[in-house]
């Protein structure tokens, strides 16, 4: 992965953690990455809560 990460806006958006999966997912492939976006998406689904995804989000976005 690229060192400079896309900037994701999750602030006022619906909390719902597939809504937070869906939009990263959004964003990362709209950058091109669409890789990034599958493994994301595949990472956040064997992620045990919450927090996990949204620890995992920041690997991949930087959230605004």
């Amino acid at each position: 992965m690229s060192t400079e990460k896309p900037i994701c806006q999750l602030i006022g958006m619906d909390g719902n953690v597939f809504s937070i999966i869906s939009k990263v997912s959004k964003v990362l492939k709209t950058a091109g990455m669409e890789d990034q976006a599958k493994q994301f998406k595949d990472k956040a689904r064997e992620c045990g809560s919450y927090d996990e995804v949204l620890s995992l989000l920041h690997h991949y976005v930087d959230v605004r």
